[in-house]
């Protein structure tokens, strides 16, 4: 294989391994691990089996979402195990790169090596982010107001930061695909104060977010033809969140409780993601693993605690990050690409870290 990994990438991996390093050391220091992997050895292998297989089903969800936009764009059928890989190479990228923006470029560019058409792929990206950031922003909210005893100890300030940014991000997206105009006074305006405030590269990032700001007006008309198939598309990512915001409570199973119902647990992995989602740290290691332990101690018991957020993120982010990066490797060695797989994404990333660079979708 000719890829050659960038400076890059070889910067985000180690960053992403020192940072669990970190985490896992400073959680465990003082830990008896003996016990810790005893308890870890006498969890239920059946509850385990059905919290991966949920995790499974929260994949194959993202997957079928983004077969079936982009069939109702009018692209080729394709199979549902070429949607998973696409899934699987965005996870990975997204699990290893600050605040989740890798992830997105890169499906486009396999996507497009693949001869898919890059501004179909975008659009049906955008319309996954909408329905991802609108059912992880509703969820979170109604689960934080209706279990404000999670919030204590001085989580409902991490909570209400990851709210804000959340609804920012929401907020934005909506008017991008919405209200082409607004967006567009809204960048001149803050665009002048950047420029008054002599801020660099201003006018080159602006560029690059209005040529983003015409495709998410594609996007726009898309929905009024296609309200259908839009609003399919967010339901499924609904679904795609109760799924995800499930596993705790099989985790919680497998340890051998029962005391707590599986909406309590539902809550808790709801407001979790919500304080941390916000953050930007690769897949939010650390703080995940952090916070976990705060929320669910009324859950778990002190000695099980641990264990407990080791099966937990172990499920629902690491299996899968090794999983993805299989088949990033797998992927990359099949397509032997002279030019270098790994090597061209990711300098693409490396061109501008806006979400679905302007150069990258129009390649």
């Amino acid at each position: 294989m000719r890829n050659r990994i960038s400076v890059k990438m070889i910067r985000n991996l180690i960053f992403f391994g020192l940072l669990i390093f970190l985490t896992f050391w400073f959680i465990f220091r003082k830990q008896n691990m003996k016990e810790l992997f005893d308890t870890i050895r006498s969890a239920n292998i059946l509850y385990l089996f059905i919290a991966a297989t949920i995790m499974l089903l929260y994949h194959l969800t993202e997957a079928y979402n983004l077969r079936c936009l982009l069939t109702s764009f009018g692209e080729k059928k394709i199979s549902i195990l070429k949607a998973l890989k696409f899934t699987f190479i965005g996870f990975f990228f997204s699990s290893i790169t600050p605040a989740a923006t890798g992830g997105q470029p890169v499906e486009i560019y396999y996507m497009s090596k693949e001869d898919i058409s890059a501004p179909k792929s975008t659009m049906a990206l955008l319309v996954v982010l909408f329905g991802f950031q609108l059912s992880t922003v509703s969820i979170g909210l109604l689960c934080g107001i209706f279990n404000p005893k999670l919030l204590s100890d001085g989580l409902i300030y991490l909570f209400l930061i990851g709210l804000c940014i959340n609804i920012f991000a929401l907020s934005f997206l909506s008017l991008c695909i919405f209200s082409h105009n607004i967006t567009k006074r809204m960048i001149n305006i803050c665009v002048r104060v950047l420029k008054k405030l002599k801020v660099k590269n201003i006018t080159k990032a602006c560029e690059v977010l209005e040529g983003n700001i015409h495709k998410y007006a594609e996007v726009s008309i898309y929905i009024k033809s296609h309200i259908g198939e839009f609003i399919k598309g967010v339901l499924r990512e609904f679904l795609q969140i109760i799924l995800y915001y499930s596993v705790p409570y099989f985790i919680y199973r497998a340890l051998g409780y029962n005391s707590c119902n599986f909406f309590e647990l539902f809550s808790m992995q709801a407001v979790l993601y919500m304080s941390v989602s916000g953050l930007p740290l690769p897949g939010a290691v650390g703080i995940s693993e952090i916070v976990f332990l705060k929320i669910f101690r009324g859950a778990f018991s002190a000695s099980t605690i641990g264990a407990s957020m080791l099966l937990s993120r172990g499920v629902t982010f690491y299996l899968y990050v090794i999983i993805a990066l299989i088949v990033v490797i797998v992927n990359a060695i099949r397509m032997k690409d002279t030019k270098g797989e790994i090597d061209y994404q990711v300098k693409e990333i490396e061109k501008n870290d806006i979400l679905f660079d302007n150069t990258l979708v129009n390649a």
